[in-house]
């Protein structure tokens, strides 16, 4: 328990109050809670005030349009109210001082696509180096600590405190990924970081953000709001929009390590050789040459590893201790994953691409290691933003030999007309296909492998279920292709 003195809040009229804990959802409102009323994209949580005053909260968080809201129950109450500009803001850095103390060092990265590998990536450096690191986002805390999550970036509350429970398990070093709803609401306000990276910058989430620019500022809020002046920013200067970033955190004052194949970058890739089991690298640091071989496919991963390096130099490891972790870095779950493969050598790939962006990416990534035809699953999300799906189909189309098109997570829309989208796009392909059932799909994709061939099934990644409707049906994409190519070989 504490006061909200002791937690830097003052409520209206001088009130103090006894906190016993913290909420944002009026059922888990106990007697003598801090219950943040916070506005919402369709209902303000000042609505459930009089709820949560019902359960005993000893005070209410909330601004201005919430305070007139609930202003009769308020009235009616003893509890202390305090009343801020920021709301999200506020009970993110209240969060961090209620938790306490977080692991000693904490990095973040932002980015359309490539958090989760570039944050799964600085852990398993970390690893390599014999220090206790977790990653945390798309797949849960992962690492000497795990950890369940329902979201890439918690909300305030639920970061705050898995960051001290992580702490209490003896985890000093934590990559997150910071999702661009996640700063947009303020949830990593209050973490203090060592340093922040930017992988790229394409369309995504517009049902949310609504513009471009929207969605890049939010973004840009890891750097101009959460990174302190003096942390480190470690910018993909490659992306359009690197050098952007760039410039914007030298106007900060913050020191700015530049990876990528540009000539400004501080950490630059100058060569790679693909064969079927993975890459080798030749990069400079600060001018001076050094090789890594990565058991990684798919040439965006250079990427990912050197701006992970990046991160976990910024954040004041030795470089060289970092380099010779490179060749001991694995697949990250559902990124670019070998799911199975084909007695004749084909094989089946599973990855997360589930924008224009990353299907374009990935494919291309996947040629220079595939001497025969690469085949495409693709499909898109319902409830999500409609106008990336023909976009998808597009680049599908033009980077695959053969698609096929399937259901994604429809969600509550009709699917037959998400995939009807995605066809549109992809009528450039000669070997174009449309199968419903996501599970027929992969045993069709996989039926079609020859010698020298790959299948990337591309969009759910590491996800373990398919959304139809309101009901999540057991579904692993990886599950489902060693399933299919058991069945095609007769091994079931």
């Amino acid at each position: 328990m504490t006061t909200l003195t002791a937690l830097g809040l003052t409520a209206a009229q001088g009130r103090d109050a006894t906190i016993t804990s913290l909420a944002v959802d009026s059922r888990d409102v106990i007697k003598g809670s801090l219950f943040a009323a916070l506005p919402g994209a369709k209902v303000h949580g000042a609505e459930f005030i009089q709820y949560a005053l019902r359960m005993g909260a000893a005070a209410v968080l909330t601004d201005a349009a919430g305070a007139r809201i609930a202003a009769d129950v308020l009235a009616a109450s003893d509890a202390a109210l305090i009343v801020a500009e920021d709301p999200r803001q506020t009970l993110a850095q209240t969060a961090s001082l209620w938790f306490g103390a977080h692991p000693g060092t904490v990095v973040a990265v932002t980015g359309t696509n490539g958090k989760t590998s570039v944050s799964s990536f600085c852990r398993q450096i970390w690893e390599a180096m014999g220090l206790a690191g977790v990653n945390l986002g798309t797949t849960g805390v992962e690492g000497a600590w795990a950890y369940p999550l329902k979201h890439t970036t918690p909300e305030p509350i639920t970061l705050h405190r898995v960051l001290a429970e992580a702490t209490g398990q003896g985890v000093t070093h934590v990559a997150m990924e910071a999702s661009s709803h996640g700063l947009d609401q303020r949830r990593l306000d209050g973490v203090v970081l060592a340093a922040a990276g930017f992988t790229n910058f394409t369309q995504d989430h517009l049902d949310y953000h609504g513009t471009f620019e929207a969605y890049f500022a939010a973004k840009m809020g890891l750097f101009t709001r959460v990174l302190a002046e003096d942390g480190v920013a470690v910018v993909n200067l490659d992306d359009p929009k690197g050098p952007v970033v760039a410039a914007l955190c030298t106007q900060r004052g913050q020191e700015v390590i530049g990876v990528g194949r540009s000539d400004d970058a501080r950490l630059r890739l100058t060569g790679q050789r693909f064969d079927a089991t993975g890459q080798d690298l030749l990069f400079t640091w600060q001018g001076r040459p050094h090789h890594a071989r990565l058991a990684l496919i798919g040439g965006f991963q250079a990427e990912n590893v050197l701006l992970a390096a990046g991160l976990v130099i910024a954040a004041g490891a030795d470089p060289l201790e970092v380099f010779a972790a490179l060749p001991h870095l694995g697949t990250v779950r559902g990124r670019m994953e070998l799911a199975a493969t084909r007695a004749n050598g084909a094989a089946v790939f599973v990855d997360y691409a589930h924008t224009p962006d990353a299907v374009e990416t990935a494919l291309k990534a996947l040629r220079p290691h595939v001497m025969g035809r690469i085949v495409a699953i693709i499909g898109a999300g319902g409830d999500r933003d409609s106008t990336k799906r023909p976009l998808m189909g597009a680049a599908a189309a033009e980077f695959a030999d053969s698609v096929i098109v399937t259901d994604d997570n429809p969600r509550s829309e009709d699917p037959a007309s998400i995939r009807a989208a995605v066809l549109a796009g992809a009528q450039g392909c000669d070997s174009l296909s449309e199968v419903a059932d996501r599970a027929e799909a992969i045993l069709r994709g996989i039926d079609m492998l020859q010698p020298g061939d790959a299948l990337l099934i591309a969009g759910k990644g590491h996800e373990s279920g398919q959304i139809i409707g309101d009901t999540v049906m057991p579904f692993d994409d990886v599950e489902q292709a060693s399933v299919a190519v058991a069945a095609l070989e007769g091994r079931i």
